[in-house]
């Protein structure tokens, strides 16, 4: 993710999907992913 693969990026988000149903808002995961990569 680090050196900008967006396809992992979109992996995590959707597993998050998978695991909350589909109730996640995808956006809001991206960032908190993204975030949580980023802080380390």
């Amino acid at each position: 993710f680090k050196g900008g693969k967006k396809q992992a990026l979109q992996f995590l988000v959707g597993q998050v999907m998978k695991l909350s149903k589909g109730k996640a808002n995808p956006a809001m995961a991206g960032e908190a992913i993204a975030k949580a990569i980023a802080e380390g």
